[in-house]
């Protein structure tokens, strides 16, 4: 699964910390340059950035220095962590030198694109740092924290089958536009007679060039972590008036009465709503519950990444009947202040209501480095791959399973359960995300057969965990697999 490798990247990739890559502390270069003579400054800095070779420099974990070199009258850092202020988080000069720097304290496993301003108008990448991510106005620079685990399913693998993708322009009666619409078709599509799960992702143009959701259902196709499905690409025209504004009635009539017929009749589609989810990020979200919750006929599943949510959406769900619908939603905890309180108040409403949902929190702004990071999360959710084709990953022994707990996401207690073909010396641990084992659940020696066990949420201690993501392995005859979990307080 997805996991597995995120996982061994955690384990192997961690990033060493400032303060074991130099001799001292930030801190103590700052007081060293001070306390040098003024005209003796420039060459301490100059030596010192040349021993300098990841910028922003990392000290103890959760220290984040910022650096630019270079002549201005002011420097600033707008970014995700201040919603992109470009007067906040401003940097200091070292007098009698060039050097500018700011620090910030950010969470161990945090992800943040940034930029630099000078002299509060002209934005640049950080010059200093190579790790560069795209976003809907063009590059940012990227801050990954040590603990930060990449996903590797954004990656293109040219050892894998690959899916195709058909471009159509596609004519509206309801909006009297046009638009292209891209498809992709899995691996093998053209050469089975299977029809598909399917899946319409808002934005949809964006959601292939800057979140390389194509390349994520290579993967979690190619690694049985989910069933072959079709994706639906659909671009806005005028977005936000499509989404969340006067048009939203005249688009949702778009999507079901003009692209939803058209993709049935021109693919192999599996037209019942389980088998079909609508996903999006920002306005895009919204629509995305907009349309699951007036057509809970036609799709059964929908994912609203950082989403602005309508009154509207929330009444319904909190009032109106009860629908057969998979949700998952996720949020940065940098996100646009105005869409938290609106995503964290919306999962009381569906915890309250029953529905079947998935929520998490990253350290990670409004952006799509962390929305493409989680797509494989809610595929997962909505369409985990049949339990008769899955077939044991490369790190995983044909002699035993391990399956995905249930209720999950959950509150006071869940289950976990595997399969053991023979007899074997069993280990299985809890983890947070920072790869501290959280809980022992068995260490022992089991006979074969099918297996469970139950966690309370608590640590070893006794002591509640705090919601969040975490991860389950087992290990058996020197393999292991790890699948995630959610915890709601």
């Amino acid at each position: 699964m997805a996991i597995l490798k995120k996982v061994a990247i955690f384990f192997v990739l961690l990033l060493p910390s400032f303060s074991s890559l130099y001799a001292q502390t930030f801190e103590d270069f700052l007081v060293q340059v001070n306390a040098t003579p003024t005209d003796q400054r420039q060459a301490l800095v100059d030596s010192f950035m040349n021993t300098v070779t990841v910028l922003p420099l990392v000290e103890h974990d959760t220290l984040a220095h910022f650096l630019y070199q270079g002549n201005a009258s002011t420097v600033t850092v707008p970014g995700d962590a201040n919603a992109w202020n470009i007067s906040g988080s401003s940097m200091t000069l070292i007098g009698g030198t060039d050097l500018w720097y700011r620090t910030e304290v950010y969470e161990s496993d945090a992800r943040l694109d940034y930029k630099f301003v000078l002299n509060g108008s002209t934005w640049i990448l950080d010059p200093g740092n190579p790790n560069t991510i795209l976003g809907g106005f063009g590059p940012n620079s990227e801050l990954s924290m040590p603990a930060y685990i990449p996903p590797p399913e954004i990656q293109f693998d040219p050892e894998i089958p690959h899916g195709t993708l058909r471009d159509t322009v596609f004519h509206s009666a309801h909006l009297g536009n046009s638009r292209t619409i891209r498809v992709y078709l899995p691996p093998h599509y053209h050469t089975s007679t299977d029809s598909f799960a399917m899946i319409l992702f808002h934005d949809g143009l964006e959601y292939v060039s800057l979140a390389n959701a194509d390349n994520i259902m290579d993967y979690l196709i190619h690694n049985r972590d989910i069933e072959p499905i079709i994706a639906v690409f659909v671009p806005p025209v005028n977005r936000n008036e499509e989404y969340a504004g006067s048009l939203q009635n005249q688009f949702t009539d778009f999507i079901i009465e003009e692209v939803i017929p058209w993709v049935d009749s021109c693919f192999r589609t599996i037209p019942h709503p389980h088998k079909r989810a609508t996903l999006g990020a920002s306005n895009a979200g919204n629509i995305s519950l907009w349309l699951a919750m007036n057509h809970p006929g036609v799709f059964g599943n929908a994912a609203a990444q950082s989403s602005y949510i309508q009154g509207a959406i929330s009444d319904g769900f909190q009032d109106g009947p009860q629908l057969d619908l998979k949700l998952y939603l996720d949020l940065g905890t940098y996100d646009i202040p105005m869409l938290i309180p609106l995503v964290r108040n919306f999962i009381p409403i569906l915890q309250s209501r029953g529905y079947a949902y998935q929520y998490a929190e990253y350290h990670e702004g409004h952006s799509w480095g962390m929305w493409r990071a989680h797509i494989d999360d809610a595929l997962e959710m909505f369409f985990p791959a049949e339990p008769t084709a899955v077939e044991p990953s490369k790190s995983a022994p044909d002699e035993f399973q391990l399956n995905q707990n249930f209720p999950n996401p959950f509150n006071s207690e869940t289950r976990i359960l595997f399969h053991l073909e023979k007899s074997s010396d069993v280990t299985m641990t809890i983890y947070n995300t920072l790869g501290q084992r959280v809980r022992t659940m068995i260490e022992a020696r089991q006979p074969a057969g099918d297996k469970y066990v139950s966690w309370d949420g608590q640590d070893d201690s006794g002591r509640p965990v705090s919601s969040g993501l975490y991860l389950y392995s087992l290990k058996a005859e020197n393999c292991i697999q790890f699948r995630k979990m959610i915890v709601l307080r």
